[in-house]
């Protein structure tokens, strides 16, 4: 029933939202983040947001504001509309999935997160599935929401899918989602549900029984996010198999 990822996944570190160092100008999830991370042979790791248009966009909030000029939520604005926003520390502007695609071309992993709004609509896994399907290179997709974990697994079976997870749901934004939704989060109850190829799992819950047995019973390779100090890569190689890094050059 469950598979474990390929080696490629946990083979080099992954670098969080790319390889980013705001005092150097590198931001976020920008072009330039992505380009660092591939010259250093990392993994990357990004975040996936849909559109007024039903595109994918490389970014991880849900509203304009904390990195770029402006305000307003993206799914309110098409792709054309939000690659002319501007940012703030940087003259670069947001990528589709398709333009990150091309970007990186296959010589990086690619580990996709699927921003969600808990609210069932998959049209941004539907959007992956079709610029994915033209592309070589070697990718994952993974999601807090295990609802779009199941849709990668439908729409996407032959993508590695993963679990974002942490071991307690009950403070900030999960207190607004319905009890029955992180009753299921917690503990990783939908496993033979989702059957993900992999876990992303939050470092400092480490270690903790529900990742354990998805890695040491039923073979899911286990990642941790997002670590910073040597701590936290510590607990990496103690309890899971690699790392989603960011600050630092590992």
């Amino acid at each position: 029933m469950f598979s474990r990822a390929p080696g490629w996944l946990t083979a080099r570190p992954i670098a969080h939202r790319g390889l980013h160092d705001r005092a150097r100008g590198i931001i976020e999830n920008m072009p330039s983040a992505i380009d660092a991370a591939v010259a250093g042979n990392f993994a990357i790791e990004v975040d996936l947001q849909p559109t007024a248009d039903n595109e994918a966009m490389v970014h991880h909030d849900y509203e304009l504001g904390r990195l770029t000029q402006g305000s307003g939520e993206l799914l309110s604005l098409t792709a054309a509309e939000l690659k002319q926003v501007g940012f703030k520390h940087t003259a670069e502007h947001m990528m589709t999935l398709g333009d990150l695609c091309a970007r990186v071309a296959g010589r990086v992993p690619l580990v996709l997160e699927v921003k969600s709004r808990f609210d069932g609509d998959r049209t941004l896994v539907k959007r992956m599935a079709e610029v994915l399907a033209s592309y070589t290179g070697p990718v994952a997709a993974m999601s807090f929401d295990p609802e779009q974990v199941m849709a990668i697994r439908e729409l996407m079976p032959e993508v590695p899918r993963g679990i974002v997870a942490e071991r307690h749901y009950t403070e900030g934004e999960w207190t607004q989602l319905p009890r029955e939704k992180t009753r299921e989060m917690t503990g990783l109850r939908h496993a033979f549900r989702t059957q993900p190829h992999f876990v992303s799992y939050r470092v400092d819950d480490l270690p903790a029984p529900a990742p354990w047995i998805a890695r040491n019973i039923f073979g899911c390779a286990l990642l941790t996010w997002t670590v910073r100090t040597q701590e936290q890569r510590a607990r990496t190689t103690r309890y899971a198999d690699q790392m989603t890094f960011e600050g630092f050059i590992p």
